[in-house]
């Protein structure tokens, strides 16, 4: 009985070992759901994934849903699972809501492209109230506010690109960055401000026929120039050229005639790669540009 007690022990003890924070699920998670902004006729909340258990200040994923700014929820089940999972390697999860201010308007060739871009600014200021929220609580949630990550499906990925990469924020200090951002089927409306200072690790999601966000260069949606709702959008392939020419880190996954369902599969069936991006290029710093093709 002794022999194999001892046998037991160094066997949980080497699976203990052998797991690496940040890349192994090694704790376990609670969920708490707070209001980071109160408004007139809403209260903006946001579901709190926390690691249990860390010594040391966690990085933390602040993701925002898709839903054509019209819809969808910052709990869904398949975001739950992520968070969850996520979580569960050492990183705190907020997934958001935020003001839905094309509901039962559209988001498509009859809205005007001004429109439009008030919006990715009106969600980017939604996500940046809540950053400062926990930024502010950092000691309650126990976060470091030198590793935030964005991260966005669809309209959300818009939402977070355009926070990263173009909206003149007057909400964060000034002197704030992000740790990196994952964009899955996401675009901007401009390269212009990605630069040597800008850059941060990148992680791009995207099918190649996807109908409605452009994967390299294309109008929103494809809209008819002549439409209302005519914007030129640069998609992932276009901001990983970007990334590339101007040596920074970029992590490009691309899928092959890929359509827009591709916007929110990632999360669960790209857990692997997101991972790894998480982990090298944005905890680690490697400077990678990772170009993937499926």
């Amino acid at each position: 009985m002794k022999i194999f007690f001892t046998f037991l022990c160094c066997l949980v003890l080497h699976k203990s070992f052998s797991q690496t924070l940040f890349l192994d699920e090694v704790t376990k998670v609670s969920k708490k759901t707070r209001t980071y902004k109160k408004l007139d006729s809403i209260k903006l909340k946001l579901d709190f994934y926390k690691p249990r258990k860390m010594d040391s200040k966690t990085p933390l994923i602040l993701y925002a849903h898709g839903g054509g700014f019209s819809g969808g929820k910052r709990d869904d089940e398949y975001i739950e699972s992520f968070a969850n999972n996520m979580a569960e390697r050492g990183y705190a999860v907020a997934s958001i809501s935020y003001q839905l201010t094309r509901q039962n308007l559209g988001f498509d060739c009859n809205t005007n492209s001004t429109d439009k871009i008030n919006t990715f600014n009106s969600v980017s200021n939604d996500i940046s109230y809540a950053i400062n929220y926990l930024i502010k609580y950092k000691e309650k949630f126990n976060i470091n506010p030198e590793q935030i990550i964005l991260m966005g499906t669809s309209a959300g990925a818009e939402a977070v690109l355009n926070l990263a990469y173009v909206h003149d924020n007057k909400i964060l200090s000034k002197d704030f960055k992000f740790a990196g951002v994952i964009s899955m089927a996401g675009a901007i409306i401009t390269l212009d401000k990605i630069n040597s200072k800008t850059a941060i690790p990148t992680q791009l999601f995207h099918g190649t026929d996807d109908k409605l966000v452009p994967y390299n260069i294309a109008p929103h949606h494809y809209c008819d120039k002549n439409s209302v709702g005519y914007l030129k959008l640069y998609g992932s392939k276009a901001i990983a050229n970007k990334l590339k020419e101007i040596d920074k880190p970029f992590y490009l996954f691309t899928i092959k005639k890929g359509n827009h369902s591709w916007s929110g599969r990632p999360m669960n069936q790209c857990r692997k790669e997101i991972v790894d991006f998480l982990y090298y290029d944005v905890l680690k710093n490697n400077n990678r540009q990772t170009e993937i093709a499926i």
